[in-house]
């Protein structure tokens, strides 16, 4: 498997917790020091493992906004 790096820019916030200390993020990171992206993923306490999950565009994350503001919810 190919080495990546990663740099967590923001810490935006903590969307849940599970019983064993990892929690899900919302977080800016650049992944191979590419431009960020916003991303939502399991990590474990300090960062130290992550889970998968999904990076976000701005645009991206702004159309994910427009539809969940209008959903009933």
């Amino acid at each position: 498997m190919a080495e990546f790096t990663y740099e967590i820019v923001e810490q935006i916030g903590i969307l849940s917790q599970s019983a064993n200390g990892w929690s899900r993020e919302l977080n800016y990171i650049s992944w191979n020091k590419r431009d960020p992206k916003y991303d939502i993923r399991d990590w474990a306490p300090n960062n130290e493992k992550m889970g998968k999950g999904i990076s976000l565009s701005m645009e991206e994350l702004q159309i994910l906004k427009d539809i969940l503001n209008s959903m009933d919810i």
